[in-house]
């Protein structure tokens, strides 16, 4: 008897969401039912620095993101949400150095730091109140030098760094965090 209620209870609940004027899924999206369709123009790296196929990569994974992540279409231009930008800053920097020990007593750089970030314009011609212009997007990856130096791992970081712009880009965009 207790399962026939839970199916009840389901039914009725599946009903009440679908109702509701707003979209509404377990990932958090709060987009308008009236929005089908993103377009994400390429994201260029204007900083010369990185991997040669930051741009693409990059650009790539922000639209498999939306694509899995979301019920909207991928069109190649005039979405109803659109989304543009570029990476704006691609930055290694020394974050602590270690005092040298025995007959070296050379300091050494302890921890390094990668720096990325994205600047992305969003429109949704649907609601204007949920635009942004020109926002900056940044993340970063602490290593150290002496046991994973950058020149040897540096896809490895560039992948961690994009994953979490690429998320943070998502919840601003969609789901309004």
């Amino acid at each position: 008897m207790k399962s026939k209620h839970n199916k009840y209870f389901f039914l009725i609940l599946f009903f009440i969401l679908n109702a509701c004027s707003v979209n509404y899924s377990f990932t958090g999206i709060s987009i308008g039912p009236e929005v089908k369709t993103i377009s994400i123009s390429t994201f260029f790296n204007d900083t010369g620095q990185g991997p040669p196929t930051i741009a693409q990569q990059f650009t790539e994974q922000l639209k498999e993101y939306f694509q899995r992540n979301s019920n909207l279409s991928i069109v190649d231009y005039g979405g109803d949400l659109q989304l543009e930008g570029s990476i704006t800053g691609y930055r290694a920097s020394l974050r602590g150095v270690s005092a040298g020990t025995g007959n070296n007593n050379i300091d050494q750089a302890a921890q390094e730091r990668l720096t990325i970030t994205v600047t992305a314009t969003f429109i949704n011609t649907y609601d204007e109140s949920q635009n942004f212009s020109n926002r900056s997007f940044s993340f970063y990856e602490d290593y150290d030098p002496n046991t994973a130096p950058l020149n040897a791992n540096e896809q490895q970081y560039v992948d961690n760094i994009i994953e979490q712009i690429i998320l943070d880009i998502f919840n601003t965009s969609v789901a309004n965090w």
